[in-house]
């Protein structure tokens, strides 16, 4: 993903206002990001513990989505699976993020969700630059590049139903 700065960031949220977009808290490390390393932006937003945000390039754009979480709920030795990138963490580090969806549907209130990692590091995991508390991922026969094909395509899913 190509370096973003704080306007380009603002400028990409596709389902919350433009009032809200301004004032969203962005990272203030945007300069020290592994850009090369990433396939999406995902933050948490340290002011609001249920808040988190996602921008990525969606044919040929930039695609920025607001999101609030909840912690997925599994017993004490239970492991949850990202559905994007697929790795595995213990309790905590999978969580549900649900996204208003644009138009009409998000101002009646409709929703899409699905269980990401809740650091929304899922680039770094792919490429062993973070490892999940459990330990590392599960091998995979896939390449990595067709790893990342595989969780772009999820995300991208998940973008479509964002704006259906």
């Amino acid at each position: 993903m190509r370096s973003l700065t704080e306007q380009d960031i603002r400028n990409s949220f596709i389902n919350c206002s433009k009032g809200e977009a301004k004032r969203l808290a962005v990272p203030r490390d945007l300069a020290e990001r592994p850009w090369d390393d990433l396939d999406f932006l995902g933050w948490r937003d340290p002011g609001a513990p249920d808040r988190s945000y996602l921008v990525a390039e969606r044919e040929g754009r930039l695609v920025g989505v607001a999101m609030r979480f909840q912690a997925a709920q599994r017993g004490f030795l239970h492991r949850s699976m990202c559905s994007l990138c697929l790795t595995t963490h213990p309790r905590g580090g999978v969580s549900l993020m649900t996204a208003r969806k644009t138009g009409a549907a998000g101002r009646e209130g409709n929703s899409v969700g699905a269980y990401m990692c809740t650091d929304l590091a899922c680039s770094l995991y792919l490429r062993g630059k973070k490892v999940p508390e459990s330990g590392p991922r599960f091998e995979e026969s896939l390449t990595l590049e067709e790893q990342i094909e595989r969780t772009m395509g999820h995300l991208t899913a998940f973008l479509d139903k964002v704006y259906a």
